[in-house]
């Protein structure tokens, strides 16, 4: 969540305004255009209109918000922009529309004809529904519900993907290497493209100009078609969004020349990277931990922070608001307003609220706050819990001793939310208290926590709490990943204290996958 009015070009807008808008990006080669949604779904648009990028119906600048008509109603769940700068929207109904730059067929019309207007994409898309969507400085690209990649416009270094230098003038989905794979994510640098694909590690892919090493394959060679770059899967720990932003990052590791293959940002090794920011209109990068702590480096305000520094900022987004150079938004950002709460959002607040609470669960002599009428209506636990014939009906305080404090409190919490913060190593916890309560929704959540945080120092640990929870595809992935990196796991304190029947089990099941046969 966000606060526009840090962005200068929102101090153009009144409170009345400022109170309707739900979701926001401010884009353009000087920050002086911008996009919003409010939350009756209508979308407007104001500032400078380069390149009709305003999506109005006319060339004309305003400085009031002018309603975009052929959007009205329609709910927004991904906006990119492109340097032209043209702009791509995916809606939640699976519509993808495109206006403003063409130069360069980056609107996937065919033409190279400006679009005063949002127009709706549909060549070879007409049966898709498009989910997420990307824009390059002139070329764009679009993710289906299918997982296929879509990629089209300017091709000059083969960041469409389709093997040629040739542009490409409406959508062409990227085969190759991605033929009959799933994708979950895409990212456009300016010349350059990548993808993430479902393949239980978040498998990279990447293509297009590489003349800086940002394709990150350990050369400068450009690539017309999808590559993988031989990066270990545990590079960074903030799993595929993560990943995706490489291609616009200047990696933060202390030195100002380029690099050819990924590195570390020098942040503190203990700090678990969750979310980084970057695009490809500036020259600074920022990074969450899971702490909360956010960093900063790059081209800041025009000085070169060549190594991450901590801020005092609370979100990526932030940074951007404070310190790129123009003032743009990395991404379309929900916007965060004081008067007004969502039915979810006062949930999320009220959470271990002494004012409001009317019970409290005592763990490891800490004492947690909660509804107990939350707790009766999301948890068939607590429903059976809190009838009259039962004592915890009357109790005021009820004692836990089952589970950690940290581990009982994400669970109650996930109850208010919808959603856990947890390591890896914690939520094996948390996925022990979802076995014994039956609640499968919270056991798929923290065995994707699982997955996205396995490490090869804790691999051998998290396959063996699978086997004992019964969690079978959790077990299965975390076999895969064991010997796909096996001779790393097997030096590794975790495997040598492991129960000599589960090592046993493992040895025969890695044979006859054929882990030795070398």
């Amino acid at each position: 969540m966000a606060d526009v009015s840090k962005w200068p070009l929102f101090t153009l807008l009144g409170p009345q305004e400022i109170a309707s808008i739900s979701l926001a990006c401010v884009f353009g080669a000087s920050g002086n255009e911008a996009i919003y949604c409010t939350h009756e779904d209508e979308v407007y648009a104001f500032g400078l209109n380069c390149s009709n990028c305003l999506g109005t119906g006319d060339s004309q600048s305003s400085i009031f918000p002018k309603k975009v008509e052929c959007l009205s109603g329609k709910k927004v769940v991904s906006l990119s922009y492109g340097s032209g700068p043209h702009v791509l929207l995916a809606t939640a109904g699976g519509e993808l529309f495109a206006w403003g730059h063409n130069g360069y067929s980056q609107l996937g019309n065919g033409t190279t004809n400006q679009g005063l207007s949002p127009i709706l994409v549909t060549s070879n898309l007409a049966s898709k529904e498009v989910t997420e969507v990307a824009c390059g400085s002139h070329h764009s690209m679009a993710l289906t519900s299918d997982g296929e990649v879509f990629a089209w416009g300017y091709n000059n270094c083969g960041q469409v993907g389709s093997g040629s230098t040739a542009n490409q003038p409406t959508p062409r989905r990227v085969s190759s290497c991605l033929q009959n794979r799933v994708a979950t994510g895409i990212s456009c640098g300016q010349t350059s493209s990548m993808a993430v694909l479902d393949n239980g590690e978040g498998c990279l892919y990447a293509w297009g100009a590489n003349t800086y090493g940002q394709l990150g394959t350990g050369s400068k060679s450009n690539h017309l078609s999808p590559v993988q770059p031989p990066a270990k899967s545990h590079w960074l720990s903030g799993g595929w969004r993560v990943v995706l932003c490489v291609l616009n990052v200047l990696c933060g590791i202390g030195v100002n020349r380029n690099m050819l293959k990924g590195r570390h940002p020098i942040i503190p090794f203990s700090s678990r990277i969750v979310e980084i920011a970057a695009c490809h209109s500036t020259h600074m990068s920022a990074a969450k931990t899971q702490g909360g702590q956010v960093y900063m480096w790059g081209q800041c305000r025009g000085q070169a922070v060549v190594v991450p520094q901590l801020t005092y900022l609370n979100s990526t987004d932030d940074v951007f608001a404070c310190f790129a150079m123009p003032a743009v938004m990395w991404r379309m950002v929900a916007v965060e307003h004081d008067d007004y709460l969502t039915v979810a959002q006062c949930l999320k607040k009220e959470f271990d609220s002494p004012e409001t609470s009317d019970l409290k669960f005592s763990v490891d002599g800490k004492h947690i706050y909660v509804h107990k009428a939350v707790l009766k209506m999301r948890c068939q636990h607590f429903r059976s819990m809190f009838q009259s014939h039962w004592d915890e009906d009357l109790k005021e305080v009820i004692e836990v001793d089952q589970f950690s404090y940290p581990v009982y409190r994400a669970f109650l919490q996930f109850l208010y939310t919808d959603s856990v913060d947890l390591p890896p190593e914690d939520a094996i916890g948390l996925l022990d208290l979802a076995t014994s309560y039956c609640e499968n929704r919270l056991k798929r959540l923290c065995q994707h926590i699982i997955k996205r945080g396995i490490t090869v120092e804790n691999a051998f640990s998290l396959l063996s709490a699978a086997v004992r929870y019964d969690a079978e595809d959790l077990e299965e992935f975390c076999f895969r990943f064991c010997v796909n990196h096996l001779t790393a796991v097997t030096q590794t304190t975790a495997f040598w204290q492991m129960d000599g029947n589960l090592l046993k089990d493992f040895i025969c099941r890695a044979g006859r996958c054929g882990a030795f046969k070398n």
